[in-house]
């Protein structure tokens, strides 16, 4: 049922009167500070330098070389004597660092004081007291320094409770992603039974107090959509908390968010009919779109959520309309959480139109247009604020928050950006109408398909495009590429792939290794008198196949060298994307039109046993694309993984003459098939001493040898510790520590040496590593 026309109306109206209501309050400091930051050009950058630059770093010599350097651009919005003070300070600061740069710490935690409280126990009873004089409820989000390891899980989540403890609070939100460290969404069901568990004593508590307490389960990436609704229907199905009321997040940004919003009430109808209490949803429309930008981009999926600001505001209202009717509020409460008067006002005119306000609760963020958050809390009867809170020492694990708060209120396309020009400016309450109206005008009742829909049970391949693109590694986020993972590891514990090609390539006499290598050759005679374009076609089938040979692939790799389900499978996408992207460089060979190309008869391919896959195919289809036949002759300790990638070769088309597979276990065998004269070229991927090795064999031989060893990470005093930690422990341990660029090594540059945190958090990560066998999908290395 699409609301009535004329809400529209009603709800611009509405926005007037609020605006009218707010203009005859005198804007604070605070306020006025964020409106000049969202108005000046220089202030959102001018911030977050001095967010990142000055605040974050441990070092003060670093602090103040960045406040001498954030300077030199101070906006205007700053009144006179904070541009001089920090214009004064910033020459100073890179000589005597130790009292400016705490003091320009200070200004800036005034300066957003107002977004973020101070957690410590005195400040906090202030603050509280303060803000619930005015009659507005908190929502308290205990922020802190990342989550890498157990232990800050263990705080994050023991800091949580303690504040829910307190008589002077009864709402808290948590994430999942802060209470349980390295969560992998290939071992779903073991992390909902992990965070369940870590999260219940939590919800008892709240289910015990004398006074009514809430926990609101928050929501972050699109990956923790499945895994926070299942921790949270997990949580309110055991039998002491079926009377609690709880809360959870949406993000209307999904296109998933309707159907996940029609899950939840079925599943809350069913919980109240039962006995159990409602569930409350808070509907927001999301603030980590930088975030999925890059996990999409990183792994070649769809961009998971909407892509304009009109679709996701549209969305919104879907979902409000949908949700806010006397049956379905019965079970589940709506909170209604946003800054855009337009939407709030529209929804608060719908649920009156539908006789629901009881059950709706409108929520905002602290420090946000505080005098127009008051004119809804009058009209609405209540107000809720999302209220961060974060100790003094970790005020930088704040930054991520401000950061998207601010990058978000600084966006044209934003509401926040026009806030406070609303009322005096006509053309800006024109524009943001405007865009309100377009979104009302695409309501509808449909219920949208989410952007993600890889099945790796029924999807083999990309459809080819125009020009090469990466091959999408396969989503966990998603149910029915789980299910398919566990099933390619339920097999692979006794998988014996790739046996039979293995035996038969056996080579046990000189003669027959002669006779293979000079048939190769001869095979890479016709190969390399194929045009490009010819090579190329048959090399694209052999992507198309690979695609369908994923599931063998991961198989053999976790049964024969320990690869775990997340490294096997992008490292498959790896070999596929050599078999489309060799196909289009051979394709250009035909081009070249000044010069004479005189493919090789013959490569010999010696790849390493720790990417049994994506090395050896790749060097493999390099050479074809060159027109050169092949032999590879698979690490040992790799043989059953290189056999089935060549099988999916021939399957392919590829010859087996033209690419054959050999194993020798005789040293003498291994120097006639590097040494032949036949041979015109080797790629090795290995020691160092096996290239020098190679060459003494035959001092003409044309090499091409990767022999990389360990490498050391540096960390500098101006980089993200915590960010730091996540890269050495992912290059150190990732494939079980056998990557050819694995950190052996860490140097610590002046004071990261000393720094108690870095240390701290790194004991901690690397602790938290779950070791195990590659047939157990929670297994990390």
């Amino acid at each position: 049922m699409l609301p009535e026309s004329d809400l529209a109306d009603a709800s611009v109206a509405t926005v007037r009167r609020w605006l009218e209501e707010s203009a005859a309050v005198p804007i604070d400091s605070s306020a006025a500070r964020l409106a000049g930051l969202l108005k000046d050009p220089k202030g959102l950058d001018f911030t977050l330098g001095f967010v990142d630059g000055v605040v974050r770093p441990e070092d003060l010599r670093v602090a103040g070389r960045n406040l001498e350097r954030v300077s030199h651009s101070i906006p205007g919005f700053l009144p006179w004597y904070l541009r001089g003070a920090i214009l004064l300070g910033g020459g100073f600061a890179p000589l005597v660092p130790w009292p400016i740069v705490p003091i320009a710490r200070r200004v800036l935690r005034g300066m957003v004081g107002h977004l973020v409280i101070d957690a410590t126990p005195e400040r906090l009873d202030k603050s509280l007291a303060k803000l619930r004089r005015s009659g507005i409820r908190l929502n308290l989000n205990l922020l802190g320094e990342a989550v890498l390891g157990d232990d800050e899980a263990n705080r994050r989540l023991d800091g949580t409770k303690a504040l829910l403890a307190r008589d002077d609070v009864d709402y808290v939100s948590i994430k999942v992603s802060s209470v349980a460290a390295q969560l992998s969404m290939w071992a779903f069901d073991d992390m909902v039974e992990a965070v369940v568990a870590r999260l219940t004593p939590l919800y008892e508590l709240a289910a015990a107090s004398p006074s009514p307490k809430f926990i609101n389960l928050d929501m972050e990436e699109y990956r923790d959509l499945d895994l926070t609704m299942a921790v949270f229907t997990r949580l309110l199905d055991q039998p002491q908390l079926r009377r609690l009321e709880a809360g959870i997040v949406l993000q209307a940004y999904l296109p998933d968010a309707l159907a996940a919003m029609q899950s939840l009430n079925e599943w809350a109808t069913k919980r109240r009919l039962s006995g159990g209490a409602g569930i409350k949803v808070r509907l927001v429309k999301g603030a980590n779109l930088a975030m999925e930008h890059v996990d999409a981009t990183a792994h070649h999926w769809p961009l998971a959520t909407y892509s304009t600001k009109l679709d996701t505001d549209t969305n919104y209202k879907r979902v409000l309309n949908w949700s806010l009717t006397p049956q379905r509020t019965d079970a589940v409460r709506i909170g209604v959480a946003g800054h855009n008067l337009f939407d709030v006002a529209w929804a608060w005119q719908l649920a009156k139109r539908r006789a629901v306000e009881s059950r709706v609760e409108f929520e905002m963020l602290l420090g946000m247009a505080a005098a127009q958050a008051d004119a809804v809390k009058r009209d609405v009867g209540g107000l809720l604020l999302y209220t961060p809170v974060v100790h003094p020492a970790e005020f930088d694990s704040a930054i991520s928050y401000l950061v998207r708060r601010l990058e978000e209120n600084a966006s044209s396309e934003n509401f926040m950006s026009g806030v406070f020009e609303l009322a005096a400016n006509d053309e800006v309450f024109a524009r943001e109408e405007g865009r309100f109206r377009v979104s009302l005008a695409a309501l509808d009742e449909n219920v949208p398909e989410p952007n993600r829909t890889q099945n790796r049970a029924k999807t083999l391949a990309v459809a080819p495009t125009a020009s090469f693109s990466n091959q999408p590694d396969t989503d966990p986020s998603l149910a029915a590429n789980r299910a398919w993972a566990e099933r390619v590891l339920a097999r692979s514990a006794d998988s014996r792939l790739g046996v039979a090609s293995v035996s038969a390539a056996l080579v046990t006499d000189r003669d027959v290794l002669v006779q293979r290598i000079e048939a190769a050759a001869r095979a890479g005679d016709a190969w390399g008198a194929k045009s490009g374009g010819e090579r190329a076609r048959v090399l694209h089938d052999a992507g198309d196949v690979l695609a369908a040979f994923r599931g063998r692939l991961i198989e053999v790799m976790a049964s024969e060298t320990g690869k775990t389900i997340a490294e096997g499978d992008v490292e498959v996408s790896e070999a596929i994307d050599f078999a489309h992207y060799y196909a289009e460089r051979a394709a250009e060979l035909d081009e070249i039109t000044d010069a004479t190309y005189v493919p090789p008869r013959l490569t010999v391919v010696t790849p390493p046993w720790n990417f049994p896959v994506a090395i050896p195919a790749g060097s493999v289809l390099a050479a074809l694309a060159a027109g050169s036949g092949v032999i590879i002759k698979p690490a040992r300790q790799a043989s059953r993984s290189g056999a089935v990638m060549v099988e999916a070769l021939w399957e392919a088309g590829i010859p087996r003459d033209l690419l054959t597979l050999v194993g020798v276990n005789e040293a003498e065998l291994g120097k006639l098939l590097v040494s032949h004269p036949s041979v015109d070229r080797v790629i090795l991927t290995g020691g160092w001493d096996t290239a020098n090795l190679f060459r003494s064999w035959r001092a003409d031989l044309p090499l091409l040898a990767e022999t990389s060893g360990k490498n050391a990470i540096i960390v500098t005093p101006s980089a993200d510790l915590d960010l730091a930690v996540a890269d050495v422990v992912r290059s150190a341990f990732g494939h079980a520590g056998q990557k050819c660029s694995a950190a052996a090594l860490v140097i610590l540059v002046w004071s990261v040496a000393r720094s108690e945190r870095f240390s701290r958090q790194l004991e901690d990560a690397v602790r938290t590593l779950r070791v195990g066998s590659p047939q157990q999908l929670s297994t990390q290395m």
